[in-house]
């Protein structure tokens, strides 16, 4: 279920996925596949992982990532879960093929 809510974001977000929403901050959202995909990427990562350890699982690693980087947004991009969000986003058809924790392979 897409939710649009400008005021559930910090600034510099356009968009998150919190079980089972994918919240975005603009309408217009909505209509982008390639961000809808790397959102639903995230849904399914958040289903497999029983939710709450993929929150624990990201919490850890953002942390991990980020003293490993020394940079925040560096930290963010390199979690195993955005890695292959990121990369597979623009593939539509990449949930119909994906394996079960293939998070794993962006470690």
């Amino acid at each position: 279920m897409i939710l649009v809510n400008r005021f559930l974001l910090r600034k510099k977000f356009i968009g998150i996925t919190l079980w089972p929403f994918i919240i975005v901050r603009h309408r217009s959202l909505c209509e982008d596949k390639t961000f809808l995909n790397h959102e639903r990427i995230h849904l399914r990562q958040q289903a497999e992982m029983l939710v709450l350890f993929f929150y624990i699982w990201y919490g850890l690693e953002f942390l991990y990532r980020c003293f490993q980087y020394g940079n925040r947004y560096l930290g963010y991009r390199n979690i195993s879960f955005e890695r292959e969000a990121y990369q597979s986003e623009k593939d539509l058809n990449y949930l119909g093929k994906r394996p079960f924790f293939g998070f794993l392979k962006y470690l």
